[in-house]
């Protein structure tokens, strides 16, 4: 029986740093603020931001919530986010993704301070994240799988890592990071031809090509440890489950995230932890040490 990579407590260790971090800031009087920019009722985005407010009300920072309706105007959603972007009391900005159809993303994500892009969707964070400055925010799904392994004592030096999915959300940043710590990467996606032998190759396997089930017994080695980034409603169950399969992979790897209760709670604990490193950065040299 393989290991169960739950996210919980993995997300209760960082909450509690980050709880730590936000006091001593309070105390100084910054109170550490979230943002949430959300256009329409997807009940996906719902469910995420009830999650991060819940997150954030544990650590004690603080929640603005703006929310568009789903026939506003690019130039209306410009405005909220440069507006929240002058606002010295807002430390980060989470703007939930994807926009509806007749809105463009990308002038928006350049709307959005790098300083305070706690998810990662601006050039200039995910710039950092590629040349490992250090500058800006990692996008947090990403950044979750390293906490993961790292919480599990994962080996990630000298390992062979492979990630599939090469998206800007998950795969391309997670490979970055991942290698950052010492790992051998290869990124592959749903179209790299015989996917599985290049899967069954690594100690690590992260699956993050957003397609649900996508992943099998024959893509991971017996001794792989398997970072699971997918989350879908089953259509005809209606429950949660990843892009792996899991009552077919479990028995057949050394560790393996579960879809629900795996990377999730890890990816908000990482948003919250995000917002209040933004709200030292805004704060130094600004308040007494």
């Amino acid at each position: 029986m393989a290991l169960l990579l739950k996210g919980a407590p993995v997300a209760q260790a960082l909450m509690a740093q980050t709880a730590e971090r936000a006091a001593a800031l309070t105390a100084r009087g910054v109170t550490p603020k979230l943002a949430i920019l959300r256009v329409g009722e997807r009940p996906a985005d719902i469910s995420y931001e009830k999650g991060a407010m819940k997150r954030c009300a544990e650590a004690g920072v603080a929640v603005r919530q703006v929310t568009l309706p789903a026939w506003c105007t690019q130039g209306q959603l410009m405005a909220a986010a440069e507006a929240l972007g002058e606002f010295p009391s807002v430390h980060g900005i989470l703007m939930m993704r994807p926009l509806p159809v007749a809105l463009e993303e990308e002038p928006a994500r350049r709307a959005i301070p790098p300083a305070k892009d706690v998810d990662g969707i601006t050039d200039g964070s995910l710039a950092g994240v590629f040349t490992g400055s250090g500058e800006g925010f990692a996008p947090c799904t990403a950044q979750a799988v390293v906490e993961l392994l790292k919480y599990y004592d994962i080996p990630l030096t000298g390992a062979h890592a492979v990630v599939a999915g090469r998206s800007l959300v998950v795969g391309r940043p997670a490979a970055m990071l991942l290698m950052a710590q010492g790992a051998t990467v290869t990124l592959c996606h749903s179209a790299t031809r015989d996917l599985a032998a290049q899967t069954r190759q690594g100690d690590i396997a992260v699956a993050a090509v957003g397609k649900m089930g996508f992943f099998g017994q024959e893509h991971f080695a017996p001794g792989a440890a398997v970072v699971d980034a997918g989350i879908h409603a089953d259509p005809d169950t209606g429950k949660l489950r990843g892009d792996v399969r899991f009552d077919e992979a479990e028995p057949a790897v050394a560790a393996i995230t579960p879809v629900p209760g795996g990377l999730g709670a890890v990816t908000t604990a990482v948003l919250v932890r995000h917002v209040v490193e933004a709200a030292e950065k805004a704060a130094k040299g600004t308040i007494a040490s």
